[in-house]
C-alpha cells in the first residue's frame, strides 16, 4: 500500500522513521545516518513528513519541502500521549505519525531562513541582557563586601563605579580596584554588543515592509514587530486573531467539568518571549492612554478601572496580538479608531 505519512524522529546524527498508510498501519521502519537522510527522501514519492518541533526541525523541514514533500511540525507535548510501550526512537516516530493523523491536531509554523536570522538576533539580545544583569548584580554584591553601596540600575552603576574607583577614601584595596576596573570594562563591552543587536533589529525593520506596518501599531515597537515576524511570519498559519492570541497563551486557561465552565488565569502557552513583549507594550499603552481620547485608549482606561492593572495589561496585549494578526495576514495598515 502507498505511504501517506512518515513520522520522523530527528537527532544530531541518527534518524528514525516510521512510514504508515492512509489507515495508519505501519508499512516501514528505517534508521538513517545524517548524510543519508535527504538522499533517501529524494527517492520517495511525495508524502506528508511530520517531525517534532525541536532543534534543527526548521532546517530539515525546509530541505524536505524542497524535495516536494509536505512537511509539518508538532509540539512535543502533543506527541507524548501517543507513545505506546517503552520510550525508544521507533516508538517516538510511530507516535509522531499517529498524532499527525488526528483531524484536530495543532501544528507549529515552519520558519524560513529570514525568520531564523531575526530570531537569532533576539536570542542573542536576551542572552546579553541576562549576562549584563548577572554581572551588574555581582559587582554591586562584591562592592557591598567593602562597605560600598550602589543603587539599582545599569545606568547608575555605569555612572558611579568609575567615581568609586577614583575615590581613595573608601576601603577598596589596589587589587580590588583592578578587579572592579576589569568588571567595568566587561560591562561596557556587553552594553556595546547589546546596542549592536538593537541596531540590527532596526535594520531588519527598515528592510521589511511587514515589520514597518506592525511598527505603526500603538504599543508595538521595532523589537516587538521584528519578534512577531520571526515567530509568525505572515500569520497565514493561524485561522484568525483569536487563534493567534491563544497560540501566544494570552487567553484564559480552562478547568471545566460537569458542564460547568471554570476559567483560570491565562494559559501561558506558546512563545513566552513574544507574550512578554506584548504585555510590556500593553503597559505602555495603559500608561499613556489616560492622556488620549481615541476609542482604543478610552476602552483601555475603562478596563483598567474595572479590572485592575494586571488584567487590563493582559487584555490589551490580547487586543494587540489580534490587531497584529490582521496586519500580518491581511496585509492591512493600522487605522486608529477615532
Amino acid at each position: 500500500m502507498k505511504i501517506t505519512t512518515i513520522g520522523l524522529d530527528i537527532a544530531k546524527s541518527v534518524f528514525h522513521l516510521v512510514a504508515v498508510n492512509l489507515r495508519g498501519k505501519p508499512l516501514k521502519k528505517k534508521q538513517l545516518k545524517r548524510h543519508q537522510l535527504l538522499a533517501y527522501f529524494a527517492k520517495l514519492e511525495s508524502c506528508l513528513v511530520v517531525m517534532e518541533a525541536c532543534g534543527s526541525a526548521n532546517y530539515w523541514a525546509r530541505e524536505l519541502q524542497a524535495l516536494g514533500h509536505d512537511v509539518k511540525l508538532i509540539a512535543p507535548q502533543y506527541v507524548k500521549p501517543y507513545v505506546k510501550g517503552n520510550k525508544n526512537d521507533y516508538n517516538d516516530a510511530e507516535a509522531i505519525a499517529e498524532a499527525a493523523q488526528r483531524p484536530t491536531m495543532r501544528f507549529v509554523p515552519i520558519k524560513n531562513i529570514e525568520q531564523q536570522d531575526v530570531q537569532n538576533i533576539h536570542r542573542q539580545r536576551e542572552r546579553l541582557k541576562g549576562e549584563r544583569t548577572a554581572l551588574s548584580n555581582q559587582i554591586r554584591g562584591l562592592l557591598a563586601e567593602y562597605g560600598v553601596a550602589i543603587h539599582k540600575g545599569i545606568a547608575t552603576l555605569k555612572r558611579e563605579l568609575p567615581l568609586i574607583l577614583e575615590d581613595g577614601s573608601n576601603a577598596l584595596t589596589v587589587g580590588a580596584r583592578e578587579l572592579f576596573a576589569e568588571l567595568f570594562d566587561e560591562l561596557i563591552a556587553i552594553n556595546e554588543r547589546l546596542e549592536r543587536c538593537e541596531q540590527r533589529i532596526k535594520a531588519v525593520n527598515q528592510g521589511n515592509e511587514q515589520c514597518q506596518r506592525l511598527d505603526e501599531v500603538l504599543g508595538i515597537g521595532a523589537i516587538t514587530a521584528s519578534a512577531l515576524y520571526a515567530a509568525a511570519g505572515d500569520g497565514s498559519d493561524f485561522v484568525n486573531g483569536r487563534h493567534f492570541s491563544a497560540w501566544l497563551g494570552l487567553v484564559p486557561g480552562q478547568h471545566s467539568t460537569g458542564g460547568k465552565p471554570v476559567l483560570l488565569g491565562i494559559s501561558k502557552r506558546g512563545n513566552c518571549y513574544l507574550r512578554t513583549l506584548l504585555i510590556h507594550g500593553a503597559r505602555a499603552v495603559l500608561r499613556y492612554s489616560a492622556e488620549k481620547t481615541d476609542r482604543f485608549s478610552r476602552w483601555a482606561q475603562s478596563l483598567l478601572e474595572r479590572r485592575g492593572h494586571n488584567r487590563a495589561c493582559v487584555a490589551v496585549a490580547n487586543k494587540l496580538a489580534r490587531i497584529a494578526w490582521v496586519i500580518m495576514a491581511k496585509g492591512e495598515r493600522y487605522r486608529p479608531a477615532v
